[in-house]
């Protein structure tokens, strides 16, 4: 038996909040610029506060993943009360945070075994495998066992976007200027996903209610669902957040269909007028699948 402990940062959003503070789960913050202030997130503001503050600065923020020396710090302190560490950061294609991690593992290598994680994904999707690994550290598992669950769980985890804004994908290189001046033409907006680690365009609808059903045609793909949220800007569920939950109960009506904030590092590329789905499929249909 190993005593584990799990790291990941604050790119990661959990559905419930009780769920990042269990033992065992330890979440360096990003720090927030807006304006002249730094803030680390969601230990100086709430992501509510960060929002509304973000959203009357006259300079849009600016989001820093966790340093090196910040892991550092934290790798020391927990080799005090464990045998290893796994680490699950964001996309290393999305925000440095996997770089900076994997260095201060190096940087203390051979005191403890640490294992760096890039889950190829963000936000929500993230913190699915942040959970995942929390699984397997308090069955106990080997070390290399619950790496590989969340190995294994990194190829069957996907996040869908609708975005109604396009002035941050714009800033973000996620669409062209020629693409963006396009789709206003047109009066399109485009659906985003991660692929390869990457937020990349795959599809465009024209309207609000166009999108809702492409999100829930999305989920109708899979068959055997693990976990799935809906994925919103703000805490409180928006009309397309409700409607997405309608329309979703009708297809599955013995499942939940929980709505989360997609959180500030997700909300700095993307936008805060957006709506997603992340979805985790289950082991058995995932490699049924391959069959």
């Amino acid at each position: 038996m190993v005593n584990i402990q799990i790291v990941t940062d604050s790119s990661a959003h959990f559905t419930t909040a009780h769920v990042a503070h269990q033992p065992g789960i330890t979440i360096v913050p990003n720090r927030i610029t807006i304006g002249s202030k730094v803030y680390r997130e969601g230990v100086d503001l709430s992501a509510d506060e960060l929002m509304r503050v973000s959203t009357q600065a006259a300079i849009a923020p600016k989001i820093d993943s966790p340093t090196e020396a910040d892991f550092v710090d934290v790798y020391r302190q927990l080799m005090n009360e464990c045998d290893a560490i796994i680490s699950i950061h964001p996309s290393r294609k999305i925000y440095p945070s996997w770089e900076r991690a994997n260095a201060a593992a190096f940087q203390i290598a051979g005191a403890r075994q640490i294992v760096v994680i890039d889950s190829q994904t963000i936000s929500a999707a993230q913190a699915m495998l942040v959970r995942i690994a929390l699984r397997a550290a308090q069955e106990m598992v080997s070390l290399d066992d619950a790496v590989r669950r969340v190995r294994g769980a990194i190829e069957r985890i996907y996040s869908v976007f609708y975005v109604d804004s396009l002035t941050s994908v714009l800033q973000n290189d996620i669409l062209s200027q020629s693409h963006v001046f396009l789709g206003a033409m047109l009066g399109v907006k485009p659906f985003l996903t991660i692929e390869d680690g990457s937020l990349r365009p795959i599809e465009k609808v024209r309207t609000r209610p166009q999108a809702i059903e492409r999100l829930v045609e999305f989920v109708v793909e899979f068959t055997d669902i693990e976990e799935v949220v809906i994925l919103q800007s703000k805490s409180q569920p928006g009309d397309q957040t409700r409607q997405l939950q309608d329309r979703l109960a009708a297809e599955f009506p013995n499942r939940h269909f929980p709505y989360a904030p997609y959180g500030f590092a997700l909300t700095a590329l993307i936008g805060t007028e957006a709506t997603g789905v992340a979805l985790l499929e289950s082991e058995t249909e995932y490699l049924n699948d391959d069959f």
